[in-house]
């Protein structure tokens, strides 16, 4: 034992062993000196406490994604509640006589929909900024 340091054999999968060396390399250190500040690290004391506040942090932002799905989640059914409504609401049967003009009129309609839909969606226009810009013109007033 010389410097106080002891030998010790590990074995390693290639995989690992490969990485290693590439670290290594790309650091310009050696290889013991990154084996000795891993286990250093794993082995602290203080090693819990990182990783906790490691996962806290991604909670966080896990928490924030989820609140923000959740408003979306409940902005498309507010959508679609007020759209049915107003369907509901302003629809009229149409007499038998007129059966087949109303389906071709509503698969019109409906292709018209789809389009203005994927139109929106790949544009990134969405109902959500609009409901910003006139929630901001609303403050501004």
């Amino acid at each position: 034992m010389s410097g106080g340091h002891v030998k010790r054999s590990v074995r390693l999968s290639a995989d690992l062993a490969r990485a290693l060396a590439d670290h290594a390399r790309t650091r310009k250190a050696s290889q013991t000196a990154i084996i000795e500040a891993a286990l250093a690290s794993f082995l602290s004391p203080d090693a819990a406490d990182r990783l906790e506040a490691s996962l806290s942090r991604r909670l966080d932002r896990m928490t924030r994604d989820i609140a923000r799905l959740q408003w979306h989640a409940e902005l498309t059914a507010e959508t679609l509640a007020i759209f049915i409504r107003f369907w509901l609401t302003n629809h009229v049967a149409s007499p038998d006589s007129q059966g087949q003009a109303a389906q071709a009129i509503g698969r019109e309609r409906w292709e018209r929909f789809v389009e203005t839909l994927a139109r929106r969606m790949e544009t990134g226009s969405r109902l959500e900024m609009e409901i910003d810009r006139i929630g901001e013109n609303k403050r501004n007033s």
